[in-house]
């Protein structure tokens, strides 16, 4: 697995817990174009295809603490 960058870190953990781009670059004071282009470098470095691979591979691969994560929003039909 390639190495991510502090930054990738700090998205990617966003990301597991269900924060949107938008609101992901309302915590790091960046714009949604740069959260993209990290999410974008997330998914190339961990070679998976989603956001929601993404955060799979992350909590199964121990790159975020399980007791760190707090889901967001919680998706209801």
């Amino acid at each position: 697995m390639s190495h991510l960058t502090n930054r990738e870190m700090e998205v990617l953990r966003y990301v597991v817990n269900g924060l949107s781009n938008i609101e992901i670059g309302e915590r790091m004071f960046i714009t949604e174009h740069t959260v993209k282009a990290h999410i974008s470098s997330i998914i190339r470095k961990l070679k998976v295809k989603t956001r929601i691979d993404i955060a799979v591979l992350a909590i199964l691969e121990g790159l975020v603490e399980k007791d760190k994560i707090e889901i967001q929003h919680i998706i209801t039909e």
